[in-house]
């Protein structure tokens, strides 16, 4: 077995998307800021924000389609150019000292569209540069998680610093910057070859009905969606409320700060457990992993000491960083290649489209029953949804050929065909 990181183009590709995940890593925080220092406005800031998320959302299935129609290497060349753009047209605007609040939300949700372009090129891309084994992929995936683990925890820091020494608007000139080297290392990439049947190349509207029927046609993979659907909007949740209970009863923002700093951590020793684990059960083993984030909403709930705090939010990003890597492993050693980005385009769009239903739900919750009910009514549905997928057969029996292939065809997912079912999986 080849190390990913031995093959050239496997190393061009790390590159790529590294620079890509830090530079999306370096918006947030940089974002927020410039508007709110503009305009001092809560609402240009929702606009702003909202206007990113919104776009990305409503264009993720048809991304899909894009992603598996065209050449994968152009598709992901062109979302990365794009957001050189709209960064640069932000930093201008920023460092030019008169921002229109206006454009940079247009700005943002032009990056919005190419990086759902992005989101869903990126299981074809591994599958087509890591042709090997499926411990070859589960190890290239685990490294792309700990390249995200550690952008989401070094891009707010460089953000920051680069803001304190000179100024916000330069955080969007090496944002810029990042994508424009993630896209030159994407062109020297050399992929395997494709096989694209003709079905592939029909209208938009009936590749994303047969990317549906994709996702449909298997059961354990629409079931696992609404259980990763519903740890997104748990998470939310005490997103929301987990920072108002550290500082108004448990010491303060240096709680909030190092809770979250566990999670960072936890997150990337999760990606690398992965890299070295090859669970023979693979759903089965990540869906259960992602119910342990009951435990964090339910310590903050009862208010439980801030090193216990700590331990458990650690613990529960430690196993979203195992899930990740060993879903998009067995999510790209089952599903056809020419579906891969529509099937992962919705995946996606399950997951994201949660996040905003807890943000707005949990203040609502908070202030008619205080925050301790829905923290622990979060952790119940969290425990069960996610633990309950193990009653459904094709979720528990779900096992990964331990040789893999290339193309998914020796994928073994016994019990798909049982009668509590009642469907055949295509693969």
């Amino acid at each position: 077995m080849t190390h990913p990181l031995r093959l050239r183009d496997f190393r061009l590709l790390f590159v790529s998307r590294t620079m890509s995940t830090l530079s999306d890593a370096l918006v947030p925080t940089a974002l927020s800021l410039a508007v709110v220092e503009a305009t001092g406005s809560a609402t240009a800031l929702a606009v702003v924000l909202g206007c990113a998320l919104g776009a990305r959302l409503l264009v993720l299935p048809v991304a899909g389609v894009v992603a598996d129609r065209y050449d994968t290497r152009w598709v992901a060349f062109g979302a990365d150019l794009t957001r050189v753009l709209t960064q640069a047209l932000v930093a201008v605007q920023l460092i030019g000292g008169h921002p229109s609040i206006a454009l940079i939300a247009v700005a943002q949700a032009v990056a919005g569209v190419a990086s759902a372009v992005g989101l869903s090129n990126l299981a074809p891309l591994v599958t087509r540069v890591v042709t090997g084994s499926g411990s070859e992929r589960q190890k290239a995936n685990s490294l792309m998680g700990v390249a995200k683990s550690v952008s989401q925890l070094a891009g707010p820091a460089l953000a920051g610093t680069l803001i304190w020494a000179v100024g916000i608007g330069w955080v969007f000139v090496l944002d810029s910057a990042a994508f424009a080297v993630s896209a030159a290392m994407m062109l020297m990439v050399r992929l395997s070859r494709k096989a694209t049947p003709a079905a592939a190349r029909r209208a938009i509207l009936t590749g994303l009905v047969e990317g549906w029927g994709e996702v449909r046609a298997r059961n354990w993979y629409w079931i696992s969606l609404i259980a990763h659907a519903t740890w997104n909007f748990v998470a939310s949740v005490l997103l929301t409320l987990g920072p108002l209970i550290a500082v108004t009863r448990l010491g303060g923002q240096g709680t909030w700060v190092a809770v979250t700093q566990a999670g960072g951590i936890g997150l990337l020793a999760g990606s690398l457990l992965a890299g070295r684990a090859r669970p023979r059960r693979p759903i089965l083993a990540g869906n259960l992993v992602l119910a342990s984030y009951a435990v964090p909403l339910a310590l903050f709930a009862i208010g439980a000491p801030v090193p216990v705090l700590v331990a458990g939010y650690g613990i529960a990003m430690a196993g979203l960083g195992f899930l990740n890597p060993t879903w998009q492993t067995a999510v790209q050693t089952v599903i056809p290649q020419h579906a891969l980005a529509r099937v992962s385009s919705y995946d996606w769009l399950v997951s994201l489209a949660a996040q905003p239903l807890g943000v707005i739900l949990a203040p609502i919750a908070l202030h008619a029953w205080g925050a301790e009910p829905p923290l622990l009514a979060s952790a119940v549905l969290v425990a069960a949804v996610c633990a309950g997928t193990a009653l459904a057969p094709s979720v528990r029996n779900l096992r990964l050929d331990q040789a893999g292939d290339t193309s998914g065809n020796d994928a073994r997912a016994l019990g798909e065909t049982a009668s509590s079912d009642k469907t055949t999986s295509t693969a």
